[in-house]
């Protein structure tokens, strides 16, 4: 499949039944959530320790196969201003990358403020700095991935 840039589009590529992903990429992990089958939770799932691209892509792609995914949704790290920088086109690269290695079609999810909102949550469930910091990173995939949801929601109600 290829990496879809406009939502719409990708979400009409979604297999109905199926489960989707979100990914908050990061240098050093890659925060994993994913949804139930109705498309309507995210759950945090799991925070992968990067390393070379093959071996962080095998980790997604056993993910991907056991939690029978049908989408993976990526944080896209916009600046404040909407603008892209290069965080941006270096998760743009990984989207290409993963791409040529799965069917699953890959979007993209503005994930600005996704880690400012999880770490306030973790911080009101008086979660332990230690805690915190072990599990930020898939708490933010559940952020991107839950606003994803929820477009969803918004798009399914309009065509009903």
């Amino acid at each position: 499949m290829a990496v879809i840039n406009d939502f719409d589009a990708f979400a009409a590529q979604l297999r109905p039944g199926w489960a989707l992903a979100g990914l908050d990429l990061g240098e050093k992990t890659i925060g994993v959530a994913v949804s139930d089958r109705m498309l309507s939770v995210a759950s945090p799932l799991q925070t992968i320790r990067r390393s070379k691209f093959q071996l962080d892509a095998a980790a997604l792609l056993a993910i991907i196969a056991a939690r029978e995914i049908c989408g993976l949704v990526l944080g896209l790290p916009r600046n404040m201003d909407g603008s892209e920088g290069p965080r941006c086109q270096s998760t743009r690269a990984f989207a290409r990358n993963l791409s040529n290695l799965t069917e699953v079609p890959i979007g993209f999810w503005d994930e600005r403020l996704s880690t400012v909102a999880a770490e306030r949550a973790l911080l009101e469930a008086d979660t332990s700095r230690r805690k915190r910091a072990a599990v930020i990173d898939h708490v933010a995939a559940g952020y991107i991935l839950q606003g994803a949801l929820d477009r969803l929601a918004v798009m399914r109600r309009h065509n009903s």
